[in-house]
């Protein structure tokens, strides 16, 4: 392994480059000061983006993972791994928290605000104006036929659905290729737009294709301290860098296991972890879709949003490319195969799909065994269980009332976690405070969806920005007081 001799010193060093790290990286370097932002995958851009399935299974995501569930079944994560991080290869749904998602972050970590009141909607509302005016949100209700048709489903129930919000803008030509990119940068995402001017207009520096090993945590008699990071470049040399301050926003798995990694042993890290768990379910009509060749989610059903209500969202009318579809489709019997499987892969223009999201409960975690490598757990409780079935019987339901003459669905799929270094007052339930500082490393910050004390009801990227907008704000006065880089 090389060893890089020359150290560099910034203002702060971010890890991950997403909806948290993409935000905090970029308001920071744009209001003047000196910042790294260290990026595992690369820097593609819109004339990279190919609407090629396994290409950007390869160039975007992380390698898939997987945790057990009881009777031989798992559920896969997935995540992006680019500059922009998830926002790269997201469907940009842009929707704010509910205020009883809030409500249960005090209940689950005692947090609090400035003023020592519950953590509150209302402390986020400001930074979601923010984020919203960034990335120029609007109303999807151009919708294609084949959210039409789910429509007809929906309302055979007696409910609806209703357009969604998006950080999508005019250039959006509704290709449908969201998950590999956006080839018109008609979808906004931290790359395209916050990285974007902040590379043209203020003082960041960023790196990516690099690994970082670790935190570089010091202890001069006056506590530990984080005063860097050591990162493996492309080439096998590590290379130090240091910082006034440290912010981890590798994603809600990866800073998990950066933190625990980098020497912290705090009862929470790696504890917590929600999976926002979803199915896509599909349904098989008569006449041509074209689900494929949509903006992927156009509208959703939200009578189901609440715990009470049964604790789930439904999206419409999504439906995976052709790889996915059919390595992940099934029905009551298992996976489909043979004869089944070549029937449904040549149906594939004639599906439509439903997204259905459930509200979980963070019972989950993330840590290395014993063989020192990482390990995800899922211990889903009865109430979730119930949740999930639920979320899956209204959605047959609603695409065989819409006409479909066949209803498959996919295994439970995570592409929404959170928690796993969630902010709170109680250092026993939480491992960053309510500006995402560590409490056990002075200088140390966590700034992406890992902070989320528990699982949203919605898409969370939204809400994460927002949040990495309040730190950046709390970061530059912290900079302020600090003593200046080297």
């Amino acid at each position: 392994m090389k060893e890089a001799q020359m150290s560099e010193h910034f203002d702060v060093i971010v890890v991950g480059s997403g909806a948290g790290g993409g935000v905090i990286a970029s308001e920071l370097a744009l209001s003047g000061r000196k910042v790294l932002l260290l990026e595992a995958g690369r820097h593609l851009t819109s004339q990279d983006f190919k609407r090629w399935e396994v290409k950007a299974n390869h160039d975007l995501y992380w390698p898939m993972r997987f945790a057990p569930l009881p009777g031989g079944d798992v559920v896969a994560f997935l995540s992006g791994k680019a500059v922009g991080g998830s926002t790269t290869i997201n469907t940009k749904v842009a929707l704010r928290a509910h205020e009883r998602d809030i409500a249960k972050w005090h209940a689950a970590s005692a947090l609090t605000n400035e003023d020592g009141q519950p953590f509150s909607l209302a402390d986020l509302e400001p930074f979601y104006d923010r984020v919203e005016k960034v990335l120029t949100v609007r109303e999807r209700s151009d919708w294609e036929k084949s959210v039409h048709t789910a429509q007809a489903g929906f309302r055979a129930l007696g409910t609806d659905i209703e357009p969604v919000m998006s950080y999508t803008d005019a250039k959006c030509m509704s290709y449908g290729s969201c998950l590999q990119g956006c080839p018109t940068d008609g979808g906004k995402s931290t790359m395209n737009t916050y990285i974007a001017r902040a590379l043209a207009e203020g003082g960041l520096v960023l790196r990516s294709g690099v690994q970082v090993q670790r935190v570089i945590v010091e202890d001069d008699g006056r506590g530990a301290r984080a005063t860097g990071v050591e990162y493996q470049a492309a080439d096998g040399s590590r290379h130090p860098a240091y910082a006034r301050f440290v912010v981890a926003a590798a994603g809600a798995l990866n800073t998990s296991l950066l933190l625990l990694r980098s020497g912290l042993k705090g009862p929470a890290v790696g504890r917590h972890v929600g999976l926002h768990p979803l199915r896509l379910v599909y349904g098989l009509f008569d006449d041509i879709q074209d689900s494929h060749r949509v903006y992927p989610i156009s509208a959703h059903c939200m009578q189901h949003q609440v715990d009470e209500d049964g604790g789930f969202v439904l999206e419409t009318s999504t439906i995976m490319d052709p790889v996915a579809f059919g390595t992940t489709i099934r029905d009551e019997r298992g996976p489909l195969w043979g004869l089944p499987l070549i029937e449904a892969l040549r149906a594939y223009r004639r599906w439509v799909g439903v997204l259905a999201m459930v509200n979980d409960e963070n019972h989950g975690s993330v840590g290395f065994g014993p063989d020192g490598q990482e390990q995800i757990a899922v211990d889903f409780q009865p109430s979730e269980h119930a949740r999930l079935d639920a979320a899956l019987d209204f959605s047959r339901r609603v695409l065989q009332a819409a006409g479909a003459k066949q209803v498959c669905w996919t295994g439970i799929i995570s592409t929404h976690t959170q928690g796993g270094c969630r902010m709170g007052d109680d250092p026993q339930r939480s491992v960053v405070d309510r500006n995402g500082r560590s409490h056990e490393v002075q200088n140390l910050y966590v700034g992406d969806g890992s902070l989320l004390p528990r699982t949203l009801s919605v898409n969370p990227s939204l809400t994460i920005m927002a949040l990495a907008t309040r730190m950046a704000m709390h970061l530059e006065e912290a900079l302020a007081q600090a003593p200046a880089a080297g």
